[in-house]
């Protein structure tokens, strides 16, 4: 679990929250039916109409990456790696078939599992780097409908204040009905800028935030894997791999 993604959203939406209650108001004033409806309604249907079912849902479970912990950290795969290619060298790349299944790294088994089925180096590379480019593919399309959905929801809460400020006109005459009407305008005005910025955009920056890091992850494994398949000695390839980690940190 990803302790600081759930910090900043509390953070966040609590201190709105606190500042309002600081201001004299009271967190019934920020709560209206009418306003959710119209800008979460809305933004939803924008973002559908924008993008096709399978991104809305690639960017559903893309909420396990913001929310969920790392999956592996660079240098347990480098560990794995070499624990590999050990094995391999001293019982040869058929008997690795046992071994690969304890590893946790779906990429790293896939990649292993071409090995093991002896494929050559050219074509491990090539089939292992299609699938790191359609990953990010997928991840950045469902950054993007994170971004679109953080550009529709303002505008929609404008939409949402204008609505209930002609509520207000409507019933001018009937002081019953206008705090009513205002409460509306203004607080779909925070819904929209609110969730925005506080939810829709920093989520489809986190989304590509974990995508560099994943896609170096698997860059790193397509390196080790085929080190593995051509029995390089540990020592050559762990300086490899520990050279590919420092120039990756040093353009951070």
């Amino acid at each position: 679990m990803d302790i600081a993604a759930f910090l900043g959203i509390i953070l966040g939406i609590g201190a709105i929250v606190a500042g309002n209650i600081i201001e004299g108001g009271t967190t019934t004033h920020l709560v209206q039916a009418a306003a959710a409806l119209i800008v979460f309604g809305g933004t939803f249907g924008a973002t559908l109409l924008s993008f096709s079912m399978r991104d809305i849902l690639n960017a559903t479970k893309a909420l396990g990456m913001v929310f969920g912990g790392k999956s592996s950290s660079p240098s347990e795969i480098i560990e794995d790696i070499l624990g590999i290619l050990v094995k391999a060298r001293k019982m040869g790349l058929i008997a690795l078939e046992s071994e690969i299944k304890n590893i946790e790294n779906p990429f790293l088994r896939k990649g292993l599992n071409l090995v093991v089925d002896g494929m050559a180096p050219a074509m491990i590379k090539e089939i292992l780097y299609q699938e790191v480019t359609t990953y990010e593919e997928k991840m950045k399309n469902a950054s993007k409908v994170f971004e679109s959905a953080g550009g529709y929801a303002p505008t929609i809460g404008i939409l949402g204040a204008v609505l209930g400020l002609i509520q207000v006109m409507k019933n001018v005459t009937d002081p019953s009905k206008i705090g009513s009407g205002i409460a509306v305008a203004f607080v779909a005005t925070i819904y929209g800028v609110g969730s925005a910025n506080l939810i829709f955009l920093p989520i489809a920056k986190k989304i590509m935030n974990r995508l560099k890091e994943e896609v170096f992850i698997r860059e790193l494994i397509v390196e080790g894997v085929v080190g593995v398949e051509s029995g390089m000695n540990p020592y050559f390839l762990k300086t490899r791999l520990n050279a590919f980690l420092a120039e990756h940190e040093k353009t951070e």
